[in-house]
């Protein structure tokens, strides 16, 4: 999975943020409150991301609602799965990457890794 470009990211974290399907218009008239940028702008990557497959898009009126395909999380994680995938030692980059988390991080990986083994044995 290639990582979002600047604006994608934008984007996508106002839709996140909201938990809400949202217009082109919404989201740059917020991304404005920042910085200034086109309505055709936002409007072609919001198509790009719809057509990338992140989005879905509902006709409403003469707009569309677009509304997140996955969640922050899965794309935070899909993106630490292609981390692994550059390195020839897997395991030895979770040591890397376990090594540089809080004890906070390290408690909520256990306890993630608990709940998928209790699905496992369902």
């Amino acid at each position: 999975m290639r990582r979002l470009g600047n604006l994608e990211a934008e984007i996508m974290d106002r839709l996140w943020t909201w938990s809400r399907p949202a217009t082109v218009r919404e989201v740059v008239d917020d991304l404005n409150k920042t910085r200034p940028v086109a309505y055709t702008t936002v409007m072609t990557v919001t198509n790009i991301l719809h057509s990338k497959g992140w989005l879905l898009r509902d006709k409403q009126g003469r707009a569309w609602l677009y509304t997140p395909v996955r969640s922050r999380e899965a794309y935070a994680a899909a993106l630490m799965e292609n981390g692994l995938g550059e390195s020839k030692d897997r395991s030895a980059a979770l040591v890397h990457f376990v090594e540089s988390m809080s004890e906070d991080e390290v408690a909520a990986l256990r306890e993630a890794l608990r709940g998928v083994e209790r699905q496992a044995k369902g």
